[in-house]
């Protein structure tokens, strides 16, 4: 999917909406256990009620990897039917890869080729020939974290070096990568005051803004500080939506979640 195609759907829902398919057989209603492959029963529940509410959907693949070859099984069958029945939805494999060379060129083909994502997570630490391979890739983005909304971002993350911030130094550094345009960034909803200054980095990329809901990252503010002309913004809800409840009405519960949010997002953009 093109940058253009899902500033298209961004437009055409009124949402910007992006909903975290974190599954823990532990918290997931008790009754799908029963199920052949419950993560996928659940997922697709989730998907059927929410799709219409939001524009990407994001699987973090270690809730896919604890169960083993089943888990990977399921993660393929929750993208096939994201692929088949609603092609319109971006679709982002949150594994945080990177290596060097060979190695991210493969995990690029995994995510890419084999399952059919459009976009996965990468870590920069290893620079730019760890990034690279996934760029590589003709409609697929590469999803760079910037500055992250967990605790631990603080070790290194804002560190200064030479007087700059580290992440800003990403930020700046990743623009020279070869084909940086299939950029997008992870910015932290907890780190809603950091946007200014990383807009004026990158005034025109994609942010994945993980961290509103459960997190405590506050939509408003997130908007305020990153929207950019053409909205450039996904705002990711995991637990907050899928977790809402574990009874029966589990879906119905996620599609109420999903539509508080998906109201304030058409009320932003009418704005």
């Amino acid at each position: 999917m093109t940058t253009q195609q899902l500033t298209n759907q961004i437009q055409k829902k009124k949402s910007f909406l992006c909903v975290g398919l974190d599954v823990d057989l532990n918290k997931i209603p008790k009754y799908l256990l029963k199920e052949e492959d419950p993560i996928f029963a659940f997922n697709k529940a989730i998907i059927d009620a929410t799709h219409h509410l939001c524009v990407a959907y994001k699987p973090n693949t270690a809730f896919y990897e604890a169960y083993g070859i089943k888990g990977w099984q399921a993660l393929e069958k929750t993208i096939k039917y994201l692929n088949e029945n609603h092609p319109e939805i971006y679709t982002i494999a949150d594994a945080k890869r990177g290596d060097i060379g060979n190695t991210s060129t493969m995990y690029a083909k995994a995510f890419f080729e084999d399952l059919g994502f459009d976009s996965v997570t990468v870590a920069p630490y290893m620079g730019k020939d760890s990034v690279e391979p996934f760029l590589a890739f003709k409609d697929k983005h590469t999803i760079l974290l910037a500055l992250t909304s967990n605790e631990g971002a603080f070790d290194f993350q804002t560190k200064t070096v030479d007087k700059v911030e580290l992440y800003k130094q990403v930020l700046e550094t990743s623009k020279s990568w070869k084909n940086s345009e299939n950029l997008i960034y992870v910015v932290g909803a907890t780190k809603a005051e950091f946007l200014g200054d990383i807009r004026k980095i990158i005034p025109n990329s994609f942010l994945l803004v993980p961290g509103v809901g459960a997190q405590g990252g506050n939509l408003q503010e997130v908007c305020k500080y990153g929207m950019n002309t053409s909205v450039g913004l996904l705002i990711n809800s995991s637990r907050g939506i899928i977790y809402a409840s574990q009874g029966e009405d589990f879906a119905q519960a996620a599609a109420e979640k999903a539509e508080e949010l998906q109201l304030q997002m058409k009320q932003i953009l009418s704005k």
